[in-house]
């Protein structure tokens, strides 16, 4: 394997078994770091020799994160999720451990714990069970490289589900009356938020989480949260086009940036079975500037019930399965 192939295999890959290979890992893991150690590297470029060094530290990261490791007594094995900066472990009791792959995201890691410590400072404590709770926090450094990690461990719920689950078990989108419950609770998870003065920065679809039989909703992943009138410090691969203009422009966002990108997600919820009144609703959300949005996500719900009201009367409880 040349420098360049192991080069593209490690950014390439999504997991573990995309990076070391189902058949042969040990094999896998010995050639890549064969390829990338940096001192094997000959004569090449200082642009290769980053990108080399780079790629070895996350092969070896990962490798290491294959086997079991305690982290101020948290037993970590295989990672149970990966998400968009950090990979997350199962730590027992209902509890994740969330471990950045770069150090360069400690920042922010940072920022997830400060908005979870505000959240749980200044929300209403009825409405808490709509984000996650911190448990933990502490710094790790790491023996081989010497990079430090900002390290948190989260409270969750089980048995839930992101909205990508939820979109790739109806295909042909969802039926508005499953939508609406969804809607109204993440409705409620901003209003929590943005009354404690917080800003999520990224209400996508792998963010927000569902629990089918209550009908639970949890937003996930504030790391890329801000102050009210603050910056999104940074976008999600693979959904640069779901964010409003004032982020991708670099401007102050606020609580009207996550209204719109929830109506976002739900109306790609819906796909073509969305009606009408709920296009123009989410349409009224999403308005390109800032200040023509809703910012009062309770206000906004109230507004909401209404229409659902006009389309569907009385609410009822809906059972909601996802398919297999």
């Amino acid at each position: 394997m040349r420098t360049d192939e192991a080069i593209r295999l490690v950014a390439a890959a999504r997991d573990d078994d995309e990076l070391f290979g189902l058949d042969e890992p040990d094999r896998r893991y010995r050639e890549l770091v064969a390829v990338l150690h940096p001192d094997r590297l000959g004569r090449v470029g200082p642009g290769v020799r980053a990108e080399a060094t780079e790629a070895f530290v996350r092969v070896t990261t990962r490798w290491r994160a294959r086997r079991e490791t305690v982290l101020r007594g948290y037993r970590c094995g295989r990672p149970a999720h990966s998400g968009d900066l950090a990979d997350l472990y199962d730590v027992g009791a209902d509890r994740l451990l969330k471990l950045p792959r770069d150090p360069r995201d400690n920042d922010l890691m940072d920022r997830e714990e400060r908005a979870l410590r505000r959240l749980a400072e200044r929300g209403d404590p009825r409405w808490l069970p709509y984000v996650p709770r911190l448990v933990d926090s502490f710094a790790h450094r790491d023996a081989a490289t010497g990079a430090e990690r900002r390290i948190i461990v989260l409270a969750t719920a089980p048995g839930l589900h992101s909205l990508v689950e939820v979109r790739r078990s109806y295909p042909d989108g969802l039926d508005a009356r499953d939508v609406a419950w969804m809607w109204r609770r993440l409705l409620v998870a901003l209003g929590l938020a943005h009354r404690a003065g917080v800003v999520h920065g990224a209400v996508l679809p792998p963010h927000v989480l569902i629990e089918p039989d209550a009908h639970g909703v949890v937003l996930v992943d504030w790391c890329f949260s801000t102050d009210p009138d603050g910056i999104v410090p940074a976008l999600v691969p693979g959904y640069q086009e779901w964010y409003p203009a004032e982020v991708t422009d670099r401007r102050p966002g606020g609580p009207g940036t996550d209204i719109a990108m929830a109506a976002r997600c739900m109306t790609w919820l819906m796909g073509r079975r969305a009606p009408r009144e709920l296009l123009t609703f989410a349409r009224g959300c999403r308005q390109r500037v800032l200040r023509a949005r809703p910012d009062d996500a309770w206000r906004l719900l109230g507004e909401l019930d209404e229409v659902l009201h006009r389309l569907y009367g009385p609410r009822t409880f809906r059972p909601f399965t996802l398919n297999p």
